[in-house]
C-alpha cells in the first residue's frame, strides 16, 4: 500500500469534485493548512476526520482505504482498513453506485477505546455479528453483543468502542438522508 494512499485520495476526489481547499475547509472546520499537509502525507488523520471530509464531498468514508491490503482471521476476509487506528472495512455495496444507504462490514481490534464523538447526517444502524461493541451516544453507553442491534440518529454525538480483549465485527448500514 502507498503510504500516503488517504491524502492522495482526497487529493483526487477533491479536484475530480473542482473543490478548492478553501471550501474544503469551509465544509469541514478544518484548516487549509492542516488539509494541504493531509493531501501531501505530511500531516495524519482520524477516522472522525475522515467522516466528516467523506460527508463534505458525499462519498462513503470506505473509499479512502486501500483495497490491496487485507485482514484475514481464517473465516472473515475485509479488504479495506485504516493502517493508524486499527479499523477494518469492507463496503458491501460496491455493486451499486448510486446509494441511498451505505452497508458496511467492519472490524474493531482489541482495545480500540480512543476517539471523539462525532455527528453528520443521517442515521446508523448497527448489528453485532461476534464480541461486545460499546457505543457512546450523548452522555449514554449502550453495550451490545452478537445478535442486537441499535439504530442511531447520526446528528447526535456518538462514537463505537471495543474495551474488550477480542475483535468485534458488526455490520453498519449509515445513510446520510
Amino acid at each position: 500500500m502507498k503510504k500516503n494512499h488517504i491524502g492522495e485520495k482526497i487529493k483526487e476526489i477533491r479536484q475530480h469534485q473542482r473543490m478548492t481547499l478553501k471550501t474544503l475547509a469551509e465544509k469541514t472546520g478544518f484548516s487549509i493548512s492542516f488539509l494541504s499537509q493531509l493531501e501531501r502525507g505530511k500531516s495524519s488523520t482520524t477516522l472522525e476526520s475522515l467522516k466528516k471530509i467523506s460527508i463534505a464531498f458525499g462519498v462513503n468514508p470506505s473509499i479512502f482505504f486501500d483495497d490491496e491490503e487485507s485482514y484475514s482471521d481464517g473465516t472473515l476476509m475485509i479488504n479495506q482498513r485504516a493502517d493508524k487506528h486499527d479499523i477494518y472495512y469492507k463496503d458491501l455495496g460496491t455493486m451499486v453506485a448510486q446509494r441511498d444507504f451505505a452497508p458496511l462490514l467492519v472490524v474493531l481490534k482489541p482495545g480500540r477505546t480512543e476517539g471523539n464523538l462525532i455527528t453528520h447526517r443521517g442515521q446508523e444502524f448497527l448489528y453485532v455479528l461476534e464480541g461486545i461493541l460499546t457505543i457512546q451516544l450523548e452522555e449514554q453507553l449502550i453495550e451490545l453483543r452478537p445478535t442486537e442491534s441499535y439504530m442511531i440518529d447520526s446528528t447526535k454525538p456518538h462514537y463505537w468502542y471495543n474495551y474488550t480483549n477480542s475483535d468485534v465485527k458488526l455490520l453498519c448500514v449509515s445513510s446520510e438522508v
